[in-house]
């Protein structure tokens, strides 16, 4: 099948061949766009924790009338609530362990600072980001971290400071993301690092094989996986406990323990959102991650939806205006399928033409949103999945009308114009 006869037509349709080619590049570029950003939250929201998430909650509250943390004598106190907790939700029937901890991943409320090979390293560009878990001897086990190296914490490492107390780290836990970062070569365990700008060293006495942070936001990115495991109870007016239940048992438990709490100290706050299980955790942190990724799916399907209505509508015009030319070419030997085959040739090459802008307009897409937004560089295959995309929406839209064409009988040739 020769083209020029096919290019000499539609130029005789230079608006509506413009006008689809244009509309066919837009859904390119936005779809591409829009796939990658999909395919970001995506990997977002599935990304593991390093956690054993399931059969595991996290209790939040806060004491009433609770003593000043900003006093030796107050802390004593506000550390033997917390013991009291701590016992009355491991005596709880259907709980496994139970940890003190200050935050979890995905819960969005951090305690971040930095580590260094170096003592007193506060203003280094050496120093690398990371996020704190203030918890005690339990904590592996509560959490389900895999240790890889070395060993966990003993009831003896665990100290208990105010909540805003300057305090010694002797020894910590570290992420394996963050030892690599410290020690490439490896063999983390037995080292030591100083945090915060510290002059007194920790001895990283384990390593566990992957713990997230707990912000989910563009501004834990570059560290997600640094974590690092203090054995300290915090001391404050209010308390964060990690419990982690017998199979089966969660939702007991999870009724279980407010009545136990107020058992031990009325003069304390939990509410609705007090008690909660690590599922509902990550389903909060990714909400906006999985609505994005929906909003961006609709518009998708909207854009390829119009595109080929466009598409449809246009092709169909064109068979009721080249009814008698088709008749002509029926008449002289012109078969169905080559009737079929040459509006599929024509729609190929307005949405080949409309295929190449819109790899341009994606790529100066993705570089406004890669200025402003901090997305990544869009990747080829991206595009590549698009124009093919966008080739095969063409080649789908235009059947119907093209069979509709192919249909057309030769006797259509006789009639007048």
């Amino acid at each position: 099948m020769k083209l020029h006869p096919m290019i000499a037509a539609l130029r005789k349709h230079k608006a509506g061949v413009v006008l689809i080619a244009l509309q066919i590049a837009l859904t390119l570029a936005i779809v591409c766009n829009a796939i990658f950003i999909i395919g970001q939250r995506i990997d977002r929201v599935n990304r593991p924790t390093g956690l054993d998430e399931s059969n595991l909650l996290l209790v939040s509250q806060q004491w009433v009338g609770a003593p000043s943390a900003d006093t030796p004598d107050g802390v004593a106190k506000l550390d033997a609530m917390q013991k009291e907790d701590l016992v009355a939700l491991r005596n709880l029937p259907g709980a496994a362990s139970v940890a003190a901890i200050n935050s979890v991943p995905l819960l969005n409320s951090s305690w971040t600072g930095a580590a260094s090979l170096k003592p007193d390293q506060q203003f280094s560009k050496d120093l690398t980001r990371t996020a704190y878990y203030f918890t005690d001897e339990q904590a592996l086990s509560t959490l389900g971290l895999r240790l890889v190296a070395g060993r966990n914490f003993t009831a003896a490492d665990v100290q208990n400071h105010g909540f805003r107390d300057q305090f010694a780290r002797p020894v910590a836990i570290l992420s394996q993301a963050l030892a690599d970062k410290l020690y490439p070569k490896g063999n983390a365990v037995g080292k030591v690092v100083y945090l915060d700008g510290s002059a007194s060293p920790s001895t990283i006495v384990g390593v566990v094989a992957r713990m997230q942070t707990p912000a989910t936001g563009s501004f834990g990115n570059d560290f997600a996986w640094n974590s690092t495991l203090v054995p300290v109870r915090l001391d404050a007016n209010f308390a964060r406990y990690a419990v982690r239940t017998k199979p089966g048992q969660l939702d007991a438990v999870m009724r279980a323990v407010k009545p136990a709490l107020y058992q031990v100290n009325p003069l304390r706050v939990l509410d609705d959102d007090s008690v909660k299980s690590f599922a509902d955790i990550r389903a909060k942190a990714y909400r906006a991650d999985v609505g994005m990724a929906i909003l961006m799916g609709v518009i998708c399907l909207v854009l390829l939806s119009v595109t080929a209505a466009g598409i449809v509508g246009l092709t169909s015009f064109w068979v009721g205006q080249r009814h008698r030319q088709i008749g002509v070419r029926r008449a002289l030997g012109a078969r169905k399928a080559d009737i079929l085959h040459y509006f599929q040739l024509e729609n190929l090459l307005i949405a080949g033409s409309g295929a190449v802008i819109g790899i341009g307009m994606a790529i100066g897409l993705n570089l406004v949103l890669m200025r402003y937004y901090e997305m990544d560089r869009l990747p080829v295959f991206y595009a590549l999945l698009g124009v093919v995309a966008v080739l095969v929406l063409g080649q789908c839209a235009v059947f119907v009308p093209a069979r509709r064409a192919s249909n057309v009988p030769p006797v259509t040739a006789t009639r007048a114009a």
